[in-house]
């Protein structure tokens, strides 16, 4: 891991426009859960349409995992920060996601997978982020990729706050996947007590942080552990800057462009039209859907 200085120097920081604490709920086969950014989120958090943070060293909150499920029209990031999960899916994609590694599946026109926990005990905790796709994307055939922690870019800014590239561009850090269209990114943040971080953000992407460690400053604001803040779209921000507090924090970065589109969600299935989610019902039951 290499020391960048501040390429990304904000002169003046995104405030936060309010505090989510999230709802607990189970899915799947009863993996407990807490739903950060819910439905009534995925107008104001565009192009982003869910997430979930998971932790639990009790088995029976996780051991049932999520077997077998559809999707379209959407795609899904998992990152793990501790445990083990084996994904399998209709198009002959296999992987088995562990420490700090992510799994990102492009859903597209359909893809019906299974993640089952591999572990009997012990911690399983990470979370799930639903990036919505563009209407001119939605019916493109799926793709899916595993990252295992070592192959994930990485770096360390001077102030020593260690920071692990997802998506997007950190300080000069390419991440490990790009988009085009939703231009997203995903960094996890590992900071000191004290320490700052600074991060450019165009002005037009909605963006969000997650503190799943700790508590963090931005802008005034103390954000607490286990809160998503939505920062402000302030056209004069040209970015953000956060604050690790007393003790050391860890927290989830994360920013898109906007696609303005008609979200119509339907569980598993994210399109553009009501007659798009009925399509995808009829093809799902008649076995089209993974074809």
């Amino acid at each position: 891991m290499s020391t960048h200085t501040e390429l990304d120097h904000v002169t003046q920081s995104r405030t936060v426009e309010r505090l989510v604490a999230g709802q607990a709920t189970s899915d799947g086969a009863g993996v407990k859960l807490n739903r950060v950014l819910t439905q009534n989120l995925q107008r104001r958090l565009d192009p982003f349409l869910m997430l979930d943070a998971f932790g639990s060293d009790q088995p029976d909150d996780y051991i049932a995992g999520f077997p077998d499920h559809p999707h379209r029209g959407f795609e899904t990031i998992t990152y793990m920060i501790a445990g083990r999960m084996l994904h399998r899916d209709s198009a002959g994609h296999e992987g088995l996601l562990q420490n700090g590694g992510v799994q990102w599946m492009t859903a597209g026109r359909g893809v019906i997978h299974s993640e089952i926990p591999q572990q009997e005990s012990g911690v399983m905790e990470g979370f799930q982020l639903w990036l919505n796709q563009h209407s001119s994307e939605k019916m493109n055939p799926p793709w899916y990729r595993d990252f295992q922690a070592a192959e994930l870019p990485r770096l360390r800014t001077e102030q020593g706050v260690d920071v692990t590239v997802i998506a997007g561009d950190s300080h000069g850090v390419a991440g490990a996947v790009t988009r085009d269209i939703t231009q997203p990114l995903y960094l996890d943040l590992h900071l000191p007590a004290g320490a700052r971080f600074e991060q450019a953000l165009p002005p037009g992407h909605n963006a969000f942080v997650y503190v799943y460690r700790g508590a963090v400053d931005i802008a005034g604001q103390t954000v607490p552990t286990q809160r998503l803040a939505i920062l402000a779209n302030t056209p004069e921000a040209d970015g953000v800057v956060i604050e690790a507090a007393a003790d050391e924090a860890r927290v989830l970065l994360i920013a898109g462009r906007p696609l303005n589109e008609p979200i119509v969600q339907y569980g598993p299935f994210v399109m553009n039209t009501q007659q798009e989610i009925y399509q995808a019902l009829g093809d799902f039951r008649a076995g089209r859907l993974a074809a």
